[in-house]
């Protein structure tokens, strides 16, 4: 029998992180036992993901420190969920509307954002990772462990690089700094969260997705704009894209240039943000005597991104099968989100 009034919930995928410093080691733990980030048998991985959290923890423990102790990546997350269900009971009316928040590192787990959804009961589930920009490593592990568990009908948005919300929300955060900068002479860097080039070689679409979001962000700037796309947050030994975001700072500085880094793959702000943007890579500025650095916001609640967010999950309601919100990727990107037929294609390491 059908609901006089549908329930409609909609997941909100994360990485998560520390709430308090003792939680920092298993965090990283949790974080590079998932194969999707070291693809190697569980018998090598776990012990290397213990090492690894054993290594790191006290660095890691001081770069916390810096935002109080703790992650912030929880209340900012709850504060989009919030703000998407208002948006979404206007857009969706006579709909019952929940948004959930699962973390996949940390807490609320996906387990217990799968048992929120089961007990909610819901007609539809939408499910909507926080990267825009779809790779093995992060939408296609998070989305992986959803369906481990909860066994009930979802439809995935596998990517929304290409969002109008998203691109609106970009280019005000950065047209937003710069004016309010005094409009200085400098190069827009689009920092993303980096990759190893052995995962893009694999036919991962995150870099090519990237591009097509900075080339869209540049273009609803308008004209004049010198940009550049760089990568950060680089770990361990293997070769990453590039050039990295210290090499783009250091370039522009030799070319007489302040910067304004926009983190284009990042929705909210954390340790890659707030850590590592606004603090290791200022210094690295300031010793270069780079005179402008301008770090543009993370999209956070902006309204703009809320609406495209929000319209990217009514586009979903209307489908019966995962697929992005927007253009798909080349068909040489094997390792991409996109359904063909019923089955998923890259949708796990």
């Amino acid at each position: 029998m059908t609901k006089a009034t549908p329930a409609i919930a909609v997941v909100l995928f994360n990485l998560g992180g520390p709430d308090e410093p003792r939680a920092v080691r298993p965090f990283l733990e949790n974080l590079f036992s998932d194969p999707a980030i070291i693809r190697a048998p569980s018998v090598v991985r776990r012990p290397l993901a213990a090492f690894i959290a054993r290594v790191r923890e006290r660095s890691a423990i001081a770069n916390y420190a810096v935002m109080g102790g703790a992650s912030p990546i929880l209340a900012q997350t709850r504060a989009q969920a919030q703000a998407l269900e208002i948006r979404l009971q206007q857009t969706l009316a006579g709909a019952e509307v929940k948004v959930f928040v699962a973390m996949r590192y940390w807490s609320p787990t996906t387990a217990e954002a799968a048992e929120a959804v089961r007990q909610f009961n819901p007609d539809q589930v939408v499910l909507a990772p926080l990267y825009p920009h779809y790779s093995t490593t992060t939408s296609a592990s998070s989305l992986a462990a959803w369906r481990q568990d909860y066994s009930g009908e979802c439809r995935a948005i596998c990517c929304w690089y290409d969002n109008p919300g998203l691109i609106d929300a970009h280019a005000e955060q950065i047209l937003g700094t710069w004016r309010a900068a005094g409009e200085p002479k400098v190069r827009l860097l689009f920092s993303a969260h980096g990759l190893p080039e052995r995962i893009a070689a694999s036919g991962d679409p995150y870099p090519w997705q990237i591009q097509a979001t900075c080339a869209k962000v540049a273009a609803r700037l308008g004209g004049g704009w010198d940009w550049r796309i760089c990568y950060q947050s680089r770990v361990g030994p293997l070769k990453w894209l590039g050039p990295s975001t210290p090499e783009a700072i250091l370039a522009a500085g030799r070319d007489g240039l302040g910067v304004l880094i926009d983190p284009i793959a990042f929705v909210s702000e954390h340790i890659e943000t707030l850590v590592e943007l606004d603090r290791d890579y200022a210094q690295l500025a300031r010793r270069a005597n780079i005179a402008v650095y301008l770090r543009a916001p993370a999209v956070g609640v902006l309204p703009s991104f809320i609406d495209g967010l929000a319209a990217a999950v009514g586009r979903a309601l209307g489908r019966r099968m995962d697929a992005p919100d927007g253009q798909a990727c080349p068909a040489s990107l094997t390792r991409c989100g996109r359904w063909r037929g019923e089955r998923p294609v890259g949708d796990g390491p």
